[in-house]
């Protein structure tokens, strides 16, 4: 396991130095090696064992034949010739299939499924939504030995941006950036009422935006919030919906968002950059509600502080925020003053924070202690890359079909004919296909699919691209705590020991600013031009920031009616009404 992590890590921060490299050796070579962690390495009976180990050798086998033979492959356009690339046309699209199913559940293989079926059988489908019919060994082809399908644009934002920011979090995770984050939050926000929550709020925002993913900020700063909470006598329905909701803030905090930025890049043409610096007031209006929904629960609840000795030392604050400011640092310099690419910037981050490991915060770390964050280190990347690897490449088969058959077209203009031509009707069209779609597919490929089908017809609205893939990739995430299906909730209700419908309910209101915050993009759209018109842009987060504290007392701080019902009303009013 260890030399296979070090290869996979070799491989993606070679690329970034190795200069270009043929996408059809780069990206068959990515997937080749994240197969053994979803197949070889994930824990089952004598069965899965069996089957994953074939499907592993057969499909690493596949992969390499691609990259080996991508010199013949480029000459065919995508057309299947003979019976192996036939067989190796088959084998691939069953072991991504599969591997998609063992990472992350059924749904996600069940969609991309329903789409290959599409493909091959739609022009038997009466009507407008059917299709013409596209010849097999060019369906096929398509989709597995050119760069239409699996091997398409969105796996190459895998390989070269997504795996190398992957990496990052994982060194930083591996030393003691995570400490640091817990301190430099309880530091600022301890002492304040409500303060075990509020320390939640910061550390999650601030190891989500590494981390990328709500289950994973949910399992680890929760091990130190919710104790803390529930010590304090916070309820714990409370402590469990604080941290679900400021975990789930981690996917559109700047600079990783989970897998979504990168793949916003891709699908918009903007630069990252851009792209982050437009996500962020928006990320910083999240968090400002949830903190004033705290400030709001403390009119019911005794919120204590965090006792001052439990409160790290001002030297301790200072010592262990280094580990995880000096990559911080790094990767904002090479950004934004020295202008590498996000993933050079990101190598070189990496590069520090791997000297870090050699660290902690008494001073020189001892051998065995190196010797094990190294390993955690590559173990965790590996592993992490592997499974957006798995999601991404089997988002890439609906994306395919939707291409070669116009699939999309045709959704796009059912989108524009079902809401009559209006933009806010087709908004909430969107955004339920969103909810509907996230509740069993991870955020990043719900947004793909979302995107690719009603990104058209917003855009065709009159909505800047940025915009309209901000919200949807805003109203992909908000089943991480909306019922039925609520990732980040379960997972927080599960180690408190709370009912989770209950949970469930209290992170709905807490998190109300994952609802108004994309809506609000639209009606504001100055408050994600931080960039061009800055001062806009702060002005219209004021505006809706004093609109979202309006809400979010009108939902949990008043208890009269009357009071909840103005408090709502003039906040929906400052939200939206003369937008900026």
């Amino acid at each position: 396991m260890f030399c296979l992590a070090l290869a996979l890590v070799v491989f993606h921060l070679g690329l970034i130095f190795s200069g270009l490299v043929p996408n059809l050796i780069s990206r068959p070579v990515h997937l080749a090696l994240a197969l053994p962690w979803i197949f070889l390495f994930a824990e089952g009976g004598f069965f899965k064992r069996i089957s994953g180990t074939i499907l592993c050798l057969a499909g690493v086998a596949a992969s390499l034949w691609i990259a080996i033979n991508q010199n013949m492959l480029s000459d065919q356009y995508g057309f299947l010739e003979g019976d192996l690339q036939f067989a190796i046309a088959a084998v691939l699209l069953v072991v991504v299939l599969e591997g998609a199913r063992r990472a992350i559940g059924w749904p996600l293989p069940i969609v991309a499924g329903l789409a290959l079926l599409y493909g091959l059988f739609g022009q038997h489908i009466p009507g407008e939504f059917g299709h013409s019919g596209t010849p097999l060994a060019s369906f096929l082809g398509t989709l597995t030995i050119a760069e239409g399908g699996i091997w398409g644009s969105l796996t190459g934002v895998s390989v070269n941006v997504v795996a190398i920011f992957v990496i990052f979090g994982a060194v930083l995770n591996a030393g003691e950036a995570g400490q640091g984050f817990m301190n430099l939050a309880a530091a600022a926000a301890g002492r304040l009422k409500g303060g075990a929550a509020k320390v939640s709020v910061l550390s999650s925002a601030l190891f989500g935006s590494i981390s990328g993913s709500a289950s994973a900020n949910v399992a680890s700063t929760g091990a130190i919030t919710l104790p803390a909470m529930t010590r304090l006598g916070y309820p714990k329905r409370l402590a469990a919906a604080v941290e679900a909701v400021a975990s789930s803030g981690g996917q559109i905090m700047p600079p990783l968002m989970g897998a979504g930025a990168f793949v916003m890049v891709e699908l918009t043409r903007v630069p990252y950059t851009q792209i982050m610096m437009a996500a962020l007031l928006p990320a910083v209006l999240y968090f400002l509600a949830v903190w004033i929904g705290i400030n709001a629960y403390a009119r019911h609840y005794d919120l204590k502080a965090v006792a001052k000795e439990d409160r790290p030392a001002r030297r301790q604050v200072a010592i262990t925020s280094a580990f995880f400011m000096v990559p911080f640092v790094v990767l904002l310099y090479g950004m934004f003053i020295a202008e590498y690419t996000p993933q050079y910037a990101a190598c070189m981050a990496i590069l520090a924070g791997f000297a870090l490991l050699f660290f902690n915060s008494q001073g020189l770390a001892s051998l065995p202690e190196i010797l094990s964050r190294l390993e955690k280190a590559l173990l965790s990347a590996a592993r992490q890359v592997s499974v957006i690897a798995s999601i991404i490449i089997c988002a890439s088969i609906v994306i395919g079909v939707l291409s070669i058959t116009g699939l999309g077209v045709k959704i796009t203009s059912l989108i524009l004919s079902g809401s009559g031509g209006y933009l806010w009707p087709s908004l909430f069209l969107t955004a339920l296909a969103c909810l509907i779609l996230g509740m069993e597919v991870p955020t990043t490929a719900a947004y793909v699919i979302c995107v690719s089908v009603a990104g058209p017809a917003l855009i065709q609205q009159g909505l800047d691209p940025l915009q309209a893939h901000l919200f949807v990739f805003w109203f992909a995430l908000i089943s991480t705590i909306t019922p039925p299906v609520c990732g980040a909730v379960f997972i927080a209700a599960g180690m408190i020991e709370e009912n989770w419908l209950k949970v469930a309910f209290t992170a709905m209101a807490l998190g109300i600013g994952l609802y108004i915050i994309p809506l609000a993009m639209i009606a504001n759209p100055s408050v994600i031009s931080l960039t061009e018109t800055p001062l806009l842009a702060l002005l219209a987060a004021a505006k809706i920031g004093v609109g979202l504290g309006l809400l979010s007392f009108g939902v949990i701080g008043f208890t009269k009616p009357l009071q909840k019902v103005v408090a709502i009303g003039v906040g929906l009013l400052v939200v939206f009404i003369g937008g900026l």
